[in-house]
């Protein structure tokens, strides 16, 4: 068995992981399926913090969480998200002292 070096392994494992910031959307109704179903239904959007996924804000539709999700204002231009300092350092956890 060919063992790995403890720092290509958290490497490649720190690559594959979700960024912290990282914004996804879910229908209020709890209910499940395509994003696109029932569009008209407000939208909860919930921000990764590097353990789980906490509520940020309520929009009031598919096409409202599609320009938040991806930076698109009112004008069709398309701007960054920026994502928030949440005080985490190098998103590296450490244990508890």
């Amino acid at each position: 068995m060919d063992d790995e070096p403890l720092e290509s392994w958290m490497a490649r494992r720190d690559a594959s992981r979700r960024p912290v910031g990282a914004l996804k959307a879910v229908r209020l109704d709890g209910s499940e399926g395509a994003a696109h179903v029932q569009p008209e239904q407000p939208r909860l959007v919930l921000r990764w913090d590097g353990v789980q996924w906490l509520p940020e804000t309520v929009v009031a539709d598919y096409a409202a969480v599609q320009r938040l999700l991806h930076g698109i204002d009112g004008d069709g231009i398309v701007r960054p998200v920026p994502a928030p300092n949440l005080g985490r350092g190098t998103g590296r956890h450490r244990k508890p002292r």
